[in-house]
């Protein structure tokens, strides 16, 4: 059975966020009016802050405010693809483009687990060359238009581990058959951390720097 890396995307295969850039590209190029809604997005983000809405109604409400409550797929894949040309262009680290380099030359399925929306992760993901993606999924209506509501989880802290669980067992991946080697930035990544076989902690913050030097994980500087 094929080893698996799994990589997170935002400030590890990514030098910056993607998800709040991304909705600036939509709103620029489509409905620019939309910045006027700023000072609403200001609120939930003070909302959020306030631990008033969790982290998946935020993406939610700022997601309704600068691309729109409900898209065809014709209204999004130009602003789709025309992002993930950018993202690949300007925003990957060279460290990750190694990374991804070798575990391709060692034969390994290559996964990206990220809180982001697999509405634009799929195409970053292809450019990429990237076998699978494990990400935040958005509703559609009877319609088939995309909504701004987040199908099941965001797939963010514990939860990004449930999910990657859910993804093994879809793929009938016998979790013990296989070597797992996980790249993340961010201490919120524990659950999927312990777990793996081979973590490595790239450019870390804070909690995770910490955390990797008590389990004497790796540490990699993948901005040079």
């Amino acid at each position: 059975m094929t080893d698996l890396a799994i990589y997170d995307m935002d400030r590890t295969i990514t030098r910056a966020a993607t998800y709040t850039p991304f909705l600036l590209y939509c709103a620029a190029r489509r409905q620019q009016w939309r910045f006027a809604l700023a000072p609403a997005a200001l609120g939930a983000m003070a909302a959020f802050g306030a631990s008033a809405i969790d982290r998946a109604r935020l993406k939610e409400i700022n997601q309704h405010l600068l691309l729109g409550y409900a898209l065809s797929d014709e209204q999004l894949k130009p602003l789709v693809e025309g992002f993930a040309e950018k993202m690949v262009r300007t925003n990957i680290q060279p460290g990750a483009s190694r990374a991804i380099a070798r575990d391709r030359a060692e034969g390994r399925r290559l996964v990206i687990a990220t809180a982001s929306y697999a509405l634009y992760v799929d195409a970053i993901a292809e450019r990429l060359g990237f076998d699978d993606v494990i990400a935040t999924r958005s509703v559609r209506g009877s319609d088939g238009r995309l909504v701004a509501r987040i199908d099941g989880d965001n797939c963010y802290g514990p939860a990004k581990k449930r999910m990657i669980d859910e993804w093994l067992a879809e793929q009938e991946i016998d979790r013990a058959a296989v070597h797992i080697r996980f790249y993340s930035d961010h201490g919120t990544d524990a659950p999927v951390f312990e777990w793996s076989d081979e973590p490595v902690a790239v450019n870390p913050n804070g909690s995770l720097k910490r955390l990797a030097r008590e389990r004497g994980w790796p540490i990699e500087d993948w901005s040079r």
